[in-house]
């Protein structure tokens, strides 16, 4: 019964925040951006800029938009702003204040197909999404650029499922005029959204597993974030439940600040010993 109202809780705090974050509702009614000054500032998840709902920007595209430019100020805000939120909460991010977490999430609790928790090949899969942040968000931007020397976004532009579902799909509903540009780059995307929805359907959170830069950027962070998990040694007994509870398949007793932990919390909920807990400040410099 606790279990089940933490798991909850968590439910409400994605959908809460990502209400908070995507609340422009003038945007979904007349088929604009909203692009006051709230729009200059980042939002922790993966939220697409040009969301009609969105009041805030998406790091990733932030970040891809200022990699090829001369505005060095704007850069480092960006960089200071994941350094920031990743050395306080890790992927804490992903499991709790993500949009396109929580669209997964409410897939895979769809009773359709046999569940799983990972894709065939999983061990290599993980690695994709650092491949991804390397080259479509970073090295491509930076370095092929048009004839103006600006780089394209390039995992907005043609990977980002978040991107297709909060704003190409509705702003194709929504104006005439995008509707009638649609071409073969918005298939492509509605193909790469559409296999993501049926993953997720099937296997936990599979954009947040091998894709996602974000993810990958929060990652490096978990080991050292000040919200970290600790296995209390004299009390585990090694049995192994809290990663058959764990969706993201970690070995939470071997890795309990594993890059991959999303921080959902039901690892801790299903330890028969307590042995598992959050790691406070006082007990890390002790």
């Amino acid at each position: 019964m606790v279990s089940l109202m933490k798991e909850k809780v968590r439910l409400w705090v994605q959908i809460i925040f990502t209400a908070v974050t995507n609340g422009y509702l003038y945007g979904f009614a007349s088929g604009r951006i909203y692009t006051g000054p709230l729009k200059t500032a980042c939002v922790p998840g993966l939220n697409c800029y040009s969301c009609p709902g969105a009041l805030g920007s998406c790091p990733i595209g932030s970040l891809q938009a200022v990699l090829g430019s001369r505005d060095y100020k704007f850069s480092f805000y960006v960089v200071g702003f994941l350094l920031f939120f990743g050395s306080l909460f890790g992927r804490f991010i992903c499991g709790w204040l993500c949009p396109f977490g929580l669209v997964q999430d409410l897939l895979y609790k769809v009773p359709f197909f046999r569940k799983r928790k990972n894709l065939p090949g999983h061990k290599v899969l993980v690695w994709l999404k650092y491949v991804v942040l390397a080259v479509f968000v970073v090295l491509l931007p930076l370095f092929v650029t048009d004839i103006i020397g600006q780089g394209s976004p390039w995992f907005c532009k043609y990977i980002c499922p978040s991107g297709t579902l909060g704003a190409g799909i509705p702003l194709a509903i929504l104006d005439a005029s995008i509707r009638g540009a649609v071409g073969k780059l918005f298939s492509w995307k509605v193909f790469l959204l559409l296999l993501v929805v049926i993953l997720s359907l099937w296997v936990y959170r599979p954009f947040c597993k091998y894709i996602c830069p974000l993810g990958a950027v929060y990652s490096f962070f978990n080991p050292v974030s000040l919200y970290r998990y600790k296995v209390r040694k004299r009390l585990c007994i090694k049995c192994g439940k809290c990663k058959e509870a764990c969706k993201m398949d970690i070995p939470v007793w071997e890795k309990p600040n594993s890059p991959e932990c999303i921080r959902c919390g039901e690892c801790l909920r299903a330890c028969p010993k307590m042995a598992l807990i959050k790691q406070s400040l006082r007990d890390r410099y002790r």
